[in-house]
């Protein structure tokens, strides 16, 4: 056997090894998609759960906002109409400020006699 023999035998053995090589790397490879493929599985029936419960607690809590929503848009439409007709009568002038005046100065002319009574 001559040299050719010899480069010959090495060359053939050199691309067994790397055909050993590139098999292992398949078979690895083919492995890891499986194992991949159960973890995507097992996620997704996880989840599909998951987001069914989010749902159903997603619609138990709109209940209460949307009838959270109603009362407070009541209350506003109270107080706008409290402050409108406080705003109507106050505007109007003469008869309502007439009777605070008037009952201010009575609440201090009973406060003024009270201290009379005191000081005597």
């Amino acid at each position: 056997m001559g040299p050719g023999g010899i480069a010959t035998i090495i060359a053939a053995s050199s691309l067994l090894v790397i055909a050993f090589a590139i098999g292992y790397a398949v078979i690895r490879v083919g492995r890891f998609v499986d194992e991949a493929k159960i973890s995507l599985k097992t996620m997704v029936d996880e989840t599909a759960p998951l987001i069914e419960a989010v749902h159903t607690t997603v619609t138990l809590v709109n209940g209460p906002l949307q009838s959270i929503n109603r009362i407070t848009k009541n209350v506003e439409d109270i107080s706008t109409r409290v402050s409108e007709t406080t705003s109507s009568f106050m505007d109007k002038g003469g008869p309502a400020i007439k009777v605070a005046g008037a009952l201010l100065g009575a609440a201090q002319m009973k406060k003024a006699r009270s201290k009379k009574k005191k000081a005597e």
